[in-house]
This record gives structure tokens, sequence and C-alpha cells, in this order.
């Protein structure tokens, strides 16, 4: 009788885990297949792939900026990334090596910011970024329309602060010691030794800003005002607006956004699991 309970309850659970595979893979079957669809198809509801795939790709490329939003977005989420990460990392890791009361008080007023709704930060951050781009020489690309404007306010995360300092605690401080006693200076030991040890780590918090920044929507729209600077997000709610909407285009453009995040996903899958679960050798 024990045997059969296991079994009936393990065929419960793959059905369960069935179903649920299919409703999490489902949309992006159906955005896959309705980018080789007609938007009339699209609208019909049609499941199966067409015969409008090299249709829509040539539409997408006479009528649309995609292209040139593509390069914007990655060049974009590429600096970005690496500076976030390295900002919040830095900033991490001193909170939690270099310790003091002055310091904890500081973090948690920043743990305390995390609770502030980022449209309310919008109006102020975007005076600033007109007021200080006035008082910049020419010769510095700051301000509208600019990718530094775009960037500046999410170079230093508050989550990947907190992010990084608790992984930090992890960290032997008996190799930081051994090392200075060595004569490694205080960069040193971040760049050598911090660095290559927390490599998970990194990996895990490089997902989430390349993400972030590739998925921005809010910000750039308000900032990037001419066409040849728009993102991808930027593109795809553009290409909604309208009395018609090419359905079959738009599932395409979003099939094609959607790709360098999976590929990044699934290089660095393995150092994000370890990373978020507070791994630091890899």
């Amino acid at each position: 009788m024990r045997r059969k309970k296991i079994k009936i309850s393990n065929i419960f659970a793959y059905i369960f885990l069935s179903i649920a595979t299919i409703v999490s893979i489902f949309p992006f079957y159906w955005m896959i297949a309705s980018a080789t669809n007609s938007s009339r198809d699209v609208i019909a509801g049609r499941l199966l792939p067409g015969t409008y795939f090299l249709t829509n790709i040539q539409t997408m490329l006479d009528q649309t900026n995609f292209m040139r939003a593509f390069w914007n977005s990655t060049r974009l989420a590429v600096i970005a990334t690496v500076l976030t990460i390295f900002v919040s990392s830095l900033a991490g890791y001193g909170f939690e090596v270099y310790k003091s009361r002055k310091k904890d008080i500081v973090f948690s007023i920043l743990l305390i910011s995390m609770m502030i709704p980022a449209t309310t930060l919008i109006v102020p951050l975007f005076l600033l970024i007109v007021n200080v781009s006035d008082v910049l020489p020419n010769a510095i690309p700051f301000g509208l329309n600019t990718m530094a404007a775009v960037m500046l306010p999410g170079m230093a995360s508050v989550f990947l602060i907190f992010f990084f300092r608790q992984s930090t605690k992890m960290f032997s401080m008996e190799i930081l010691e051994a090392a200075r006693i060595d004569g490694t200076s205080e960069l040193g030991l971040f760049f050598k030794m911090f660095i290559p040890i927390m490599k998970n780590t990194y990996a895990a918090a490089g997902i989430i800003a390349f993400m972030g920044s590739w998925n921005a929507f809010m910000w750039p729209t308000i900032i990037l005002r001419i066409g040849d600077m728009h993102t991808l997000p930027i593109v795809l709610n553009l290409s909604t607006q309208g009395y018609w909407v090419d359905f079959g285009l738009v599932m395409l453009m979003s099939f094609l956004s959607v790709i360098p995040i999976g590929i990044v996903f699934f290089v660095l899958q393995k150092h994000f699991v370890a990373g978020m679960i507070g791994t630091i050798k890899g």
C-alpha cells in the first residue's frame, strides 16, 4: 500500500509540474508563433506558425527603427551593467569590510530609501539632470538625449549594494589580513582578492543589472526625446500606438528583444544560482 501511495503521489506531482510547465512556456511559444503570422491571424488567435516571418522582418526593417534601438539598448545595458556592479560591489564591500557606526547609519538610510516609490523621484531627477547639464561645458555629453543621463540614476543600486554586503559577510576576512601582511594595497585587495573569489555573486548581480537596464522604459522615455536615441522598450511602445497595430510585427520585435536576456541568463545560469544562494566558490 505504501508503494502504491508513493507512486500515486508521484503521478500527481508530475501532472502538476507538467501543467505548470505548459502554462509557463505557452506565452513564449505564442509570441514566437505570432511572429510568423500576420496581424489578422494573431487577432484571430492562430496558434500554429505561419508564413509571414520574412514579411514581418522586412516590415520591421523598412518601417521601424528597431536595429538602431537594438544597438542603443545593447550599448546602454552593457555599460550600465558594468558601472552598476562596480559601484554597488565597491560600496557593499566597503560597508562590510570597513565597519563603523556612521557607515551603518548611512546604510540604514539607503535601505529606507528603497521604500520610496521610483515614480516620485522622476521630477526631482529630471530637474537635477537639466540643471546640471546647464552648468557643465558643452563638451561633456550629459543632459537630455544622452546615455549618461539614463545610466546615472541607477548606477548605485541600493538593492545590489545590500546584495553585495550580505555576500561579503561570507567572505573570509583572514584572506584579506594575510594579503595586507604581504603588502597588498586596499584597492589591490578588492581587485585581486575580492572580485575573483566572488565571481558567482558578480554573475548574479550582472544578470539583475542587465535585465533592469535592458527593460528600463519610464526613465529612458523621459530623457531620450530623439528617435535615433530610443531604446527597444520605447520602440515597442510606439509600435502599439495608433489606429492600427501590426501585432505580427510587434510580436516579432518582442521575440527579438527577449533573445539577449535569454542568452545572458543561460550563459551565467550556473553562477547565478550559486550567487543567489551565497556560494562564493565557483
